[in-house]
């Protein structure tokens, strides 16, 4: 099972309950995995990080063994706000008042807000394979648009996604880890049945589309209210020198207004920086905070 040795629970927040995984000792790091997974893609990168902090593994709302609440007619229930809530609550229950955070895709929005909404609690901030999410959507064009056409259909309401996706859900998932992977990486089997079991439960994948369609709304409000503000830790960007956030954009650029203190680089690999290069995204999140 991925993440074996870490004890896991279920910690109830406000309005739903997020399951952890937690292991090792030191300064506390939270870890937000991105779609269409689960914690279960820091499998071989959180042991490593746990031999200097204590690491503390997520579900967001709506992925993996995590609870699926409605999202609301406007999809705040899904806003990377709540989702950031969810897990400002997690780690005061777990007696961590300030920590590290770092996010892979959907996390990464998730720990941007975080670091926003919760400047107070946030010590260092890693982002990884991203750009922020009113820049994806300033800057759409044919090529963007074609690399990441989901984020166009799974905002389409009336359950016109769920209902295609549920056509079969595993073929869907994996035909996109296939995608969006280098050409020729093999996705450890354990954490792909956890991938897996979490997408057969159609709840998981409306919830995901909620998500989606929260970042297409309302995140974008929260995103504009905030125009300006700048994110007082440290940031740290990390992205696949072969994937498409590589080829269509300059991805530090994009995280220069955003942070006094922003630095970087690219990473031999495509999206899932944690799975297909893992030493290297250990060795890049070390330097997150002092030992």
């Amino acid at each position: 099972m991925p993440l074996s040795g870490f004890a896991r629970s279920r910690v109830t927040v406000t309005g739903t309950e997020i399951a952890v995984a937690v292991a090792g000792s030191g300064p506390p790091l939270l870890l937000l995995h991105g779609f269409p997974q689960t914690m279960a893609m820091w499998h071989l990168v959180a042991p490593m990080l746990a031999e200097h902090f204590t690491v503390v593994c997520a579900d967001l709302r709506g992925y993996g063994d995590s609870g699926r609440p409605e999202g609301g007619d406007d999809h705040a229930g899904y806003s990377k706000r709540a989702m950031a809530q969810d897990q400002v609550e997690v780690m005061t229950s777990l007696g961590f008042d300030r920590f590290a955070v770092a996010g892979h895709d959907r996390g990464g929005r998730v720990a941007r807000r975080l670091a926003l909404d919760h400047p107070d609690r946030i010590r260092a901030l890693a982002v990884l394979d991203i750009v922020p999410t009113a820049t994806v959507f300033a800057t759409t064009d044919q090529t963007l648009a074609t690399a990441y056409y989901h984020w166009f259909f799974l905002i389409q309401p009336d359950g016109l996604p769920e209902r295609m996706i549920g056509a079969d859900p595993r073929w869907w998932l994996n035909e996109t880890l296939r995608r969006w992977s280098a050409p020729g990486f093999v996705f450890d089997p354990g954490a792909l049945a956890a991938y897996e079991d979490a997408f057969d439960d159609p709840t998981t994948i409306h919830a995901q589309c909620e998500d989606y369609r929260a970042a297409a709304s309302i995140d974008l409000l929260h995103d504009a209210h905030d125009a300006g503000t700048r994110i007082g830790c440290p940031l740290m960007v990390l992205w696949g020198s072969r994937g498409a956030m590589q080829r269509i954009y300059d991805v530090l650029g994009t995280w220069i207004g955003e942070s006094t203190d922003v630095h970087g680089r690219a990473i031999d690999c495509g999206h899932f920086l944690a799975e297909e290069a893992p030493d290297t995204t250990g060795r890049e999140l070390l330097g997150l905070l002092p030992s």
